[in-house]
């Protein structure tokens, strides 16, 4: 359990890079995706570190 909670922070990060290579892909209609994109690349950077330095 402690291996998962450990790397949920680049699991965001990593949701984040995808929907924002989706945005790209397809044809921008709103900057809905890229605000999602943005929260999920900082809240997961900010989980990752708060976390590993919680569990070590």
């Amino acid at each position: 359990m402690n291996q998962f909670l450990k790397y949920s922070g680049i699991i965001l990060v990593i949701i984040g890079v995808i929907v924002l290579g989706i945005y790209t892909i397809n044809t921008p209609s709103s900057n809905t995706p890229l605000t999602l994109s943005a929260l999920l690349l900082i809240g997961g950077l900010v989980l990752h570190i708060v976390l590993n330095r919680i569990i070590e």
